[in-house]
């Protein structure tokens, strides 16, 4: 189900990998600005400008046992490709392997949550880094179009739960995450708090032994990542969600980084998707040693 282009300094083989990049070049859902199909291949592209060594983690990323999958053949239909992806990503969780998958529209986080929750030991819980809640049941009548995917998490895994960055919804589903006492950081709050501070207040409240990351880059402001399916004016900085990956990436059992569309921009919302998946291996990597 993949073909193989290459993330700069994922050298290892699949069978001695421990974390292992996907692409999946699919945004049949996008309602705003398609193009995030192009995504995987922009920050593998990207992934050439930045140096292996990582100096806040004393790390070669050149040393670690990455592997770069390639691309998901991804199919039309939505739910056809949901299915399909949760097929091979619970292959990579089933051989003990982190997944980091590139998207993609962020509907493809579901199939990712679903495979790591069914592999996890203990208690498990989700982050979502987003501008949006992602609460509707369906949308523009597609049941797992891209705008409902944190709803499905919701029901389908867990609703130990928090969501950061969030700004934009309509009041339904302000009313939604308020009735149904769904944990939510807006910018302003992840600012007033500082991401230090943040972070171990996400893991006293989830309590878990392990977690999943999702990151629609939309969570940032525009200003940082331009290049966005559906950009969100007054989000946070790279700085900001830097950070909170750093402190959450060693209990993550899985990330991914989503809806980059790249022909909006000039590559730097690419590069910036890279170097937060970086970021991660190398956050996790140290918290190995």
């Amino acid at each position: 189900m993949f073909y193989r282009p290459g993330m700069v300094d994922a050298l290892a083989d699949y069978e001695s990998a421990g974390y292992v990049l996907f692409g999946v070049p699919f945004d049949r859902t996008s309602s705003f600005r398609a193009g995030s199909r192009w995504a995987p291949d922009a920050m593998r592209s990207a992934s050439a400008n930045f140096e292996s060594y990582n100096s806040f983690f004393d790390i070669d990323l050149a040393e670690l046992p990455i592997h770069d999958a390639g691309n998901f053949e991804a199919g039309v239909l939505v739910d056809d490709v949901l299915s399909e992806l949760s097929l091979d990503v619970a292959g990579i969780t089933e051989d003990g392997k982190i997944p980091i998958m590139m998207g993609g529209e962020h509907s493809l986080t579901l199939p990712c949550v679903k495979a790591c929750a069914k592999r996890a030991e203990g208690k498990f819980g989700v982050v979502v880094l987003d501008a949006h809640f992602d609460l509707r049941d369906e949308f523009e009548g597609v049941k797992y179009n891209h705008a409902c995917v944190s709803r499905h998490i919701l029901e389908e895994v867990t609703d130990n739960y928090v969501t950061i960055g969030v700004r934009s919804g309509p009041k339904e589903e302000w009313d939604f995450a308020k009735d149904n006492d769904i944990c939510y950081y807006t910018p302003e709050e992840v600012t007033s708090k500082g991401a230090d501070t943040l972070v171990e207040e996400i893991k006293e409240y989830l309590d878990c032994d392990s977690i999943y990351l999702s990151l629609d880059m939309d969570a940032l402001d525009p200003a940082y990542a331009p290049a966005l399916g559906t950009p969100e004016p007054f989000g946070l900085s790279s700085l900001e969600v830097r950070d909170i990956i750093r402190g959450l990436a060693p209990m993550s059992a899985g990330f991914d980084v989503m809806e980059i569309t790249p022909e909006y921009d000039g590559g730097q919302t690419a590069i910036l998707g890279a170097k937060f998946i970086r970021e991660f291996i190398a956050a996790h990597a140290a918290s190995m040693k």
